[in-house]
């Protein structure tokens, strides 16, 4: 979410999206508060540090891990006041272990943890014990609620490409094999007792292996989904996975149409898109299966926006049985 306000963002979530409410991010707040750091703050005997460059492993926790652990647990007190009574699902967000070991440096040199397999293992058994604690402190404070958590993979297609970059800049760290993304992927989500989403907003995100990793439900943005990656996307759905379809811009359109709009930032417009989808995978459209979700980017909108975006995905939502039907209608 955009702004600096724990609190407003919390308030502005649940009353938009009263049936799936998630915690803030407010990367805005500064280091701490983006996806590796609050991530990378949690994690079990594996401290870390800010840089001038971002995030790195370190010989010891200093300010910066408790500067980011006070900011989280200042939101999750936010959100147990917010959402007391509620009983519905109620969604976390984490870094997931790849885009993690791209984005944290090693403790003696400027390369990524992604150089060092070894690394790379340790980080993805701690982020799993983490994820897990993490996980069970948000049931605590929310009896009755079933928690989702979803790892964010924005980094995944480069890593699995071999497109993340040395420290100099001037080369490229080797591709990772698809059977060792999967193990690490997979050796998180083990960890998490409930429902789990892997969320991929680039383009040439490899479905097929978060497929594969055990994963509940996989999460991605509309707009940057290829014709060649719908035939992955329809074997997901047929194995039973969720989808979080990002239907709904995440910054302001160039135009905001009114209410009930078919254009692309209204609701009418984003439920015709993910039923559109739905008819080019093959399959029967499934509202038990998909979500509706803003697309990747809402921290770059006006606030106004998010909001907006936040009521849309839930109003394009509520049209889709009538949306189905009437497609099936014309179909016959």
């Amino acid at each position: 979410m955009p702004g600096t306000n724990p609190a407003e963002a919390m308030r502005i979530i649940a009353g938009e999206l009263p049936g799936f409410p998630h915690l803030a991010e407010l990367p805005a707040r500064g280091p701490g508060a983006d996806l590796t750091g609050r991530t990378a703050a949690l994690l079990v005997d594996m401290p870390v540090e800010v840089t001038t460059r971002g995030w790195r492993l370190a010989e010891r926790p200093g300010r910066d891990v408790t500067r980011a652990r006070s900011m989280l647990s200042s939101d999750l007190d936010v959100l147990e006041e917010v959402l007391q009574g509620y009983t519905g699902p109620v969604k976390i967000q984490l870094c997931g272990p790849w885009t993690l070991a791209a984005t944290l440096e090693l403790t003696r040199t400027m390369d990524a943890a992604l150089s060092d397999h070894g690394a790379v293992a340790d980080l993805a058994a701690s982020l799993a014990e983490a994820a897990s604690a993490h996980a069970l402190d948000v049931a605590k404070r929310l009896p009755g609620t079933a928690v989702v958590v979803q790892f964010d993979e924005p980094a995944l297609p480069a890593v699995a490409a071999g497109q993340v970059p040395t420290a100099s800049g001037l080369s490229r760290l080797a591709a990772i094999e698809a059977d060792t993304i999967r193990e690490r992927l997979a050796t998180v989500l083990a960890g998490i007792p409930g429902y789990t989403v892997v969320h991929c907003c680039a383009t040439t995100a490899p479905f097929g292996i978060i497929r594969t990793t055990g994963a509940s439900a996989v999460s991605f943005d509309l707009s940057q989904l290829r014709r060649g990656e719908e035939d992955a996307v329809a074997e997901a759905a047929e194995a039973g996975m969720g989808l979080l379809v990002g239907a709904v811009p995440a910054v302001n359109a160039a135009f905001e149409p009114d209410r009930g709009s078919s254009g692309p930032a209204g609701e009418h417009g984003a439920a015709q898109r993910v039923v559109r989808l739905w008819r080019r995978l093959g399959l029967a459209p499934d509202v038990d299966q998909v979500v509706i979700t803003p697309g990747c980017g809402l921290t770059g909108a006006t606030p106004a926006w998010a909001r907006a975006a936040l009521a849309r995905c839930r109003e394009a939502a509520a049209m889709l049985p009538e949306l189905i039907q009437e497609t099936e209608g014309k179909t016959r």
